[in-house]
């Protein structure tokens, strides 16, 4: 019987970033999956506190080159990749100059959110979708992770639900305790109106705040997941708003056999 194809989306993962339970989970969710038998893929942004030389990124340039417009400009997508030896698994990243070459994740030091980052999560998500693609590497399951990550289920389920690589693709959103307080650009919803995509889609992001986000990536998603467990009570009640299947926090102990019981619950629908 053929391995299971799981896609992996992840903001976070050590050791390319400092670890944190998401990152942590990042790391190694995607290697026990692989372990009980399913074929993995791991795409994360190439932040610029990412040391290429200590971690050995190196460019793909047959994967390279793709142009990707937002808001009516280009921005060229950069492929690099790096091995984590011990758990036999490349990390694909994905880069831009415009984007990810400043010293910081999501944020400056003030604290304050760059008001690019609804254009930095655009690219990202079109990026590894427009990658995945070009491997030609069909995902039964796309599992994302964090708020980074919450524009891949509207794409493939509205932009991308036609095309032969995602047209059977589940996908699963696991939220994190990553909130935060700053809006994004008033116009980040025009910004997704794409070839499939209405302006009814994105309904749930006029508010442009980090609760509307998760409730687009709610809105869009096959099932649901809890990676921590201090969690909004706003997101909470979004979840159990959804009526989706929910995959529950469970512990470092419990969360790689919990994982993989619940893709094959969301494969089996």
């Amino acid at each position: 019987m053929e391995k299971k194809k799981i896609l992996f989306i992840s903001q976070e993962i050590t050791p390319y970033l400092p670890e944190t339970e998401q990152s942590y989970i990042g790391r190694y969710l995607p290697q026990g999956i692989q372990d009980a038998g399913k074929e993995v893929r791991v795409f994360m942004p190439r932040f610029g506190i990412i040391n290429e030389r200590r971690n050995q990124l190196h460019e793909v340039i047959r994967l390279s080159g793709i142009n990707i417009i937002i808001n009516d400009n280009d921005h060229s997508l950069i492929i690099k990749v790096a091995s984590i030896q011990q758990a036999r698994m490349q990390v694909y990243f994905i880069d831009n100059e415009d984007f990810f070459k400043r010293k910081a994740l999501d944020s400056d030091e003030a604290g304050k959110m760059y008001e690019d980052n609804d254009e930095r999560i655009i690219f990202f998500a079109r990026g590894v979708i427009e990658t995945v693609k070009k491997l030609r590497w069909i995902p039964d399951l796309i599992h994302c992770h964090g708020w980074m990550t919450a524009l891949v289920p509207l794409f493939i389920k509205t932009s991308y639900k036609n095309d032969p690589i995602f047209s059977k693709s589940k996908v699963v959103y696991s939220a994190y305790d990553d909130a935060f307080v700053d809006k994004f650009n008033p116009t980040f919803p025009e910004k997704l109106i794409l070839d499939g995509i209405t302006t009814a889609d994105v309904k749930s992001l006029e508010t442009c705040d980090y609760d509307g986000l998760i409730k687009l990536a709610v809105d869009f998603s096959d099932g649901l997941g809890f990676g921590q467990e201090n969690i909004k009570p706003e997101v909470l009640k979004v979840f159990s708003d959804a009526t989706k299947p929910v995959l529950q926090y469970h512990t470092r102990e419990t969360y790689i056999d919990a994982h993989s019981q619940f893709y094959d619950k969301i494969l089996s629908v």
